[in-house]
């Protein structure tokens, strides 16, 4: 097989952010393509097979629009850049990169990071009920609430009202310490978290002594109805048909809500139902009501997280394949 040679210009401010620490990303870049890189004097000599220095190119190129954009190059930024190029794609990860929704209190931008959650951050924009399922790490919950805020700074709700069922693991409430918020708080926490880091814990404080931004279990919006607000039911695979029912029927005029969930992630009691799978067959076809089902290849974590979701995905399927192949025998 006969080798190519091409040269990509990389100005030497751009090349420690575009090839990683200890040239981390450009050795992935090789491996991934096959391909020798050969750094030199502002530029890069890829020797290859003609689609795999076509492709490495184009990676590298893209990498280096990023980062004169201003953004620091990760692991799952060269990952993500990497399938796009498999797929003949690299340019969608440019036209992401400029959907900015908000910056938080330390000034760092708020984005889309993979075509998935672009997706699911225009159907938010455009549907009045989203429905976000996947697996951990896809951004379902943060991507929801720096919507939520960017509505609410610009007026065009009046209030956040974030929700999730009080069940987790299989513990009880009554097991904890403390009086009743004290019991509850630990299972709002990530919701807290993602607000004090965009909105400042302040801020944050102060929108929800004047009732502005109200953080509390699913049962306590049983017979409310929530005019003019940005809702988030997170956590939704934990409430029961009858739970889901009675959210979806609290919404109210001017209001927007976005239902996230991971299926895969139960805590119900054993035979349950969960809500979430009844109203995702229920409503699919309900117009103004979006679904988007995001995937491993939209997890944003450690690349750790992302390969051991696809493990898992993996495993189930194996598992279900099994379970059909035994059902066919009896």
């Amino acid at each position: 097989m006969s080798l190519n040679e091409l040269s990509v210009e990389i100005p030497p401010e751009h090349m420690a952010n575009v090839f990683g620490q200890f040239d981390s990303h450009m050795k992935k870049i090789e491996k991934a393509f096959h391909v020798t890189i050969v750094a030199r004097n502002g530029s890069i000599k890829l020797i290859g097979s003609p689609t795999g220095i076509k492709q490495a190119s184009e990676v590298f190129k893209e990498l280096l629009e990023l980062s004169r954009r201003g953004n620091a190059i990760t692991e799952q930024n060269v990952n993500y850049a990497i399938s796009l190029a498999m797929d003949h794609n690299t340019e969608a990860i440019l036209e992401i990169d400029k959907d900015c929704i908000c910056h938080t209190i330390q000034g760092k931008p708020v984005k889309p990071k993979t075509i998935g959650q672009k997706e699911y951050v225009d159907a938010i924009r455009s549907k009045m009920i989203v429905f976000g399922c996947g697996p951990a790490g896809t951004g379902k919950t943060y991507l929801a609430i720096a919507m939520a805020v960017t509505a609410f700074k610009n007026d065009e709700v009046s209030r956040i009202i974030l929700t999730r069922p009080a069940i987790e693991a299989g513990e009880k409430l009554g097991f904890l310490p403390g009086d009743l918020q004290s019991k509850i708080d630990p299972y709002l926490r990530p919701l807290y978290d993602a607000l004090y880091q965009i909105m400042g814990v302040e801020s944050f404080m102060r929108n929800t002594e004047k009732g502005l931004i109200e953080v509390a279990p699913l049962a306590y919006m049983r017979g409310r109805t929530l005019d003019n607000a940005f809702i988030i039911l997170d956590e939704a695979q934990n409430t029961t048909p009858a739970q889901m029912k009675m959210f979806l029927t609290r919404i109210g005029f001017g209001s927007k809500v976005v239902v996230t969930g991971d299926a895969t992630q139960k805590d119900l009691p054993a035979g349950a139902q969960s809500g979430l799978d009844i109203a995702l067959r229920v409503l699919r076809k309900v117009e103004d009501i979006g679904i988007c089902k995001l995937t491993s290849s939209d997890v944003v974590r450690h690349p750790l997280v992302q390969k051991i979701v696809k493990a898992y995905e993996d495993y189930e399927n194996r598992q279900g394949k099994k379970n059909v192949r035994q059902a066919v025998r009896r």
